[in-house]
């Protein structure tokens, strides 16, 4: 976003200063220029034909001519020379001038030679540039440059404001996958922008509530047929025991189903948890179970999150790995602001090709199914749902020595 923010305002202004830049150029290039000798040479004519008529008299400061006993210097200008011979001429002033370039500065002047042997000396008028021309000039573009910066960050603004929203919007999914509500306001981009974002926000919330509820009621309805199943096989004689094997696999899938559901649903409150008692806590309970847990290094940190929430989900990942991994390890260390709780087992870990799967409801590696390991594939599933709700991550990964590491990653505080 603020790439193309910049480049937007880069263009706006790169756009705005060539144009004036061109336009000032160009402006300097005429004046710079003076005046065409058709305005200037006939004046010049002019002024001399009254200092001839004038003398021997007194000759006013407003002609603003000058006498010598020899014409300027300077290199000739024939054109000009050539033009005012010519209008003298025509005017009955058989008289020899001659115009010449300024030696010391940009210009000319005129000079010629009158009846008493003298010269009458007059400049031809220029129009100068301004003192410290290029300082004027710094100014007038730091002035452009400013202005034209103002303008183009406020109508990029104006323009990429949509894609904020986008932006914003799309930062604040939460857990569950729903768009925040964005207010409709603005100009009428922004609101049609936000009106299509409400409206997305608002098909998403019906379709996981809609999966929601299929889940919950399809767990649920399951539970009625399995007990009528149930009973009927306790009078079987033969496979009786298959068949309730079969029936507690069931039902572990159904109560899976359903606790899947209630994690999206219900969130418990969000306080400051010590994570390392929480980690004491569960590999005591897991040893008591008969569970090879051992712990490792373990700093203290603590992170927020709900106490109950994040225990059931740190215990369904140390359960999965003291199950498949035969046995586990869990370390815990802060560091940069970051709680890190690494689980390390030795089992055979999952093909690299499946790793991106694990997380699916109801995902069961191959090895694993064989080993009739109980289950119904939804723990890892409900764990990464607690876990990111609080915002945190997880993550897997085959150990280089054999078996999986499973790293669970939370802001400190």
């Amino acid at each position: 976003m603020n790439s193309l923010r910049r480049r937007l305002i880069l263009l706006l202004v790169a756009s705005i200063v060539g144009v004036v830049g061109l336009a000032t150029a160009a402006v300097i290039s005429v004046r710079g220029g003076g005046p065409p000798p058709e305005l200037t040479v006939p004046w010049i004519a002019q002024q001399m034909e009254l200092v001839v008529r004038l003398l021997p008299g007194p000759i006013p400061d407003v002609l603003r001519v000058q006498f010598a006993d020899h014409p300027a210097g300077g290199k000739v200008a024939r054109a000009e020379t050539a033009m005012l011979n010519d209008i003298l001429h025509r005017r009955g002033l058989d008289f020899p001038a001659v115009v010449n370039e300024k030696t010391d500065e940009p210009g000319q002047i005129a000079s010629m030679h009158l009846p008493d042997s003298r010269w009458a000396i007059i400049e031809v008028p220029h129009l100068k540039p301004p003192r410290r021309e290029w300082l004027v000039l710094a100014g007038w573009i730091s002035l452009i440059v400013a202005g034209a910066t103002a303008v183009s960050v406020y109508f990029t603004s104006v323009l990429i404001r949509p894609l904020e929203m986008l932006e914003a919007a799309v930062s604040k999914i939460g857990s569950d996958g729903v768009l925040a509500t964005v207010p409709e306001v603005g100009s009428a981009e922004v609101k049609a922008t936000a009106h299509a974002l409400n409206q997305l926000s608002s098909r998403l919330r019906t379709a996981m509530e809609s999966r929601m509820r299929l889940v919950a009621a399809a767990g649920h309805d399951l539970r009625t047929p399995m007990t009528r199943m149930r009973l009927r096989a306790e009078f079987l004689d033969d496979e009786r025991d298959k068949w309730l094997h079969d029936l507690d696999e069931l039902d572990r899938i159904a109560d899976s189903a359903i606790r899947l559901v209630r994690e999206e649903v219900n969130q418990d409150a969000v306080e400051a948890v010590d994570l390392a008692k929480t980690v004491r806590d569960i590999e005591a309970e897991m040893v008591s179970l008969g569970h090879a847990v051992s712990i490792g290094h373990l700093e203290k940190v603590c992170v927020r999150a709900g106490a109950l929430g994040l225990r059931r989900a740190l215990r369904n990942l140390i359960v999965n790995a003291a199950t498949h991994g035969k046995a586990c390890r869990i370390d815990l260390a802060a560091a940069h602001n970051r709680a890190v709780l690494t689980i390390s087992d030795h089992g055979p870990g999952i093909p690299p090709e499946l790793l991106n799967k694990a997380f699916e409801p109801f995902f069961r590696v191959d090895p694993g199914r064989l080993q009739s390991i109980p289950g119904a594939g939804l723990g890892l599933a409900i764990a990464k749902e607690i876990i990111e709700r609080y915002g945190g991550t997880v993550t897997l990964e085959n150990r280089r020595g054999g078996g999986l590491e499973q790293t669970v990653v939370f802001d400190a505080v």
